[in-house]
């Protein structure tokens, strides 16, 4: 089963590093500086619109232009940039067409019911008290079970923001915990390409690096659940003493039937199978439709002049289904594939700054330069840390964070006499799961986009992502479960 960007990664072990001699780390840099300050300033100071509604996609291809004079100034060719950014845009043409998908899934699973009963049904079963911890596990459960976070993102994460919001608790909160739960239970299966990409860059196997991998990703989930358990504690919610008058509302508007269960049921068992995502998330929307002219056929009267346009509306464009209850308003409405054009512009330029970045040497030259300063053992953990938080920052994409510190530290490891699952456990701890708390990473674009949460919403309260580096820092700073070759 693919993963989190859920593009293919096949023949990424074998990917060159492209390297540039004549390259200063200064230069390297000035690209990066320059985008960081652009981006802090549209974002901070400008609320995100100093150019305009993709004031983000504007900046990166600034970024990406400036990488290239670098470029054209250290004799790099025109042709040699476009030929990797052409490869970066190939690279995430499937998690594109998946997007489109997701959008057409979430308007479907609205006029069908599926979200509707999914809250309806959940607030009558999650209370506040143990709805933070709960959603951690849920989504951890799902992940494991089919190696993905976003595909739980789109199914299980959707409904939890849903009866979380009605139940008063804040989004961040909620798709903190949901994203969480997602990515240790992504870390963790052996279905998870990433799971099965950095012990393929460090030189172990599959599952001696799941075991060694246990070590920091246990005691940081533990942590995690223990933070949500108090906050849940000391939440201030509005949902229970509304509870009776929002389930009145669902009923009265949507027909809430068990039966509507059996379109996310048809997704999960297609992935448990290892269906094509874009083959399963189909499915998913076509099913979602015919349930919706089953079971909502007063829904669909009302949102257009035939059902058929409605179920086309919902599929491509805005839809909002109205109640009398305004928190519900706010939850029933989707966007459609439209909803989702901001953030596949955003992963397009991300991937054009991504692949000029990289044409020009300036991918690599930034790793070397960190790799001098690992001359003890806690340098060499620190130093991949570092790089592969960098590289998820300026290349955009996760597995660029996991392949090319790979590459260039894999040596490093062995001549300190460690052993691989060090560097493969390095590179899941601080590649994998940090890739979502960058809004113009491939990862946190989609699952802000998808859950309706901005990143910045979310970043404090996604405590495994976070944590999760500073772990094994902790780990090699102590000397815990370090093991050497010599005691493999």
């Amino acid at each position: 089963m693919q993963n989190d960007n859920t593009s293919s990664n096949m023949g990424l072990e074998d990917e060159t590093i492209i390297e540039n001699k004549e390259l200063t780390i200064w230069e390297a840099l000035t690209p990066v500086l320059l985008l960081m300050c652009m981006l802090a300033y549209n974002i901070f100071l400008a609320d995100g619109e100093a150019l305009g509604e993709y004031s983000n996609q504007f900046i990166l291809l600034i970024g990406a232009g400036i990488a290239a004079i670098v470029g054209f100034f250290n004799k790099v060719k025109i042709q040699a940039m476009a030929k990797e950014v052409w490869e970066n845009l190939q690279s995430v043409f499937v998690p594109i067409m998946i997007l489109f998908l997701v959008g057409a899934l979430a308007g479907t699973w609205l006029i069908s019911g599926v979200i509707p009963a999914m809250v309806y049904y959940g607030l009558q079963v999650l209370s506040p008290a143990i709805f933070l911890p709960a959603s951690v596990i849920i989504c951890a459960i799902i992940s494991i079970a089919t190696g993905s976070s976003w595909t739980t993102a789109a199914t299980v994460g959707i409904a939890l923001i849903g009866i979380g919001s009605a139940l008063g608790i804040p989004t961040g909160m909620i798709a903190g915990a949901a994203i969480s739960g997602a990515y240790f239970g992504d870390k963790m299966s052996p279905l998870s390409d990433t799971t099965n990409l950095a012990p393929a860059m460090a030189g172990t196997d599959l599952f001696t690096h799941i075991r060694y991998m246990a070590f920091t990703t246990v005691p940081t989930v533990i942590i995690t659940l223990i933070a949500f358990t108090i906050m849940s504690m000391t939440i201030n919610t509005t949902g229970t003493a509304d509870l009776s008058s929002l389930l009145q509302s669902i009923e009265s508007t949507f027909t809430i039937t068990p039966f509507l269960f059996i379109v996310p049921l048809v997704v999960i068992i297609l992935i448990l199978l290892k269906t094509k995502p874009l083959i399963a998330l189909g499915v998913g929307v076509l099913l979602a439709a015919v349930f919706a002219f089953i079971f909502q056929p007063n829904i669909l009267d009302t949102l257009a002049e035939s059902k058929i346009r409605a179920t086309i509306n919902a599929i491509f464009t805005d839809t909002q289904i109205v109640t009398d209850n305004s928190k519900l308003n706010d939850l029933f409405a989707a966007g459609g594939m439209k909803g989702m054009i901001w953030t596949i512009l955003l992963i397009c330029c991300a991937m054009f700054f991504g692949g000029v970045m990289d044409a020009i040497g300036a991918l690599a030259r930034i790793t070397k330069v960190l790799l001098s300063f690992a001359t003890t053992i806690f340098g060499l953990f620190a130093s991949t840390v570092i790089s592969c938080l960098g590289l998820n920052t300026i290349a955009s994409d996760q597995y660029l964070a996991i392949v090319i510190p790979g590459k260039m530290f894999k040596k490093a490891y062995q001549d300190k006499g460690l052993a691989p699952e060090n560097l493969s456990r390095t590179l899941e701890d601080s590649g994998t799961v940090t890739s979502v708390l960058i809004p113009w990473n491939t990862c946190g674009a989609y699952q802000s986009s998808v859950l309706g949460v901005s990143v910045a919403d979310y970043f404090v309260y996604a405590i495994f992502n976070w944590l999760s580096p500073f772990m094994t820092l902790f780990f090699a700073a102590i000397n815990l479960k370090i093991r050497t070759l010599k005691t493999k």
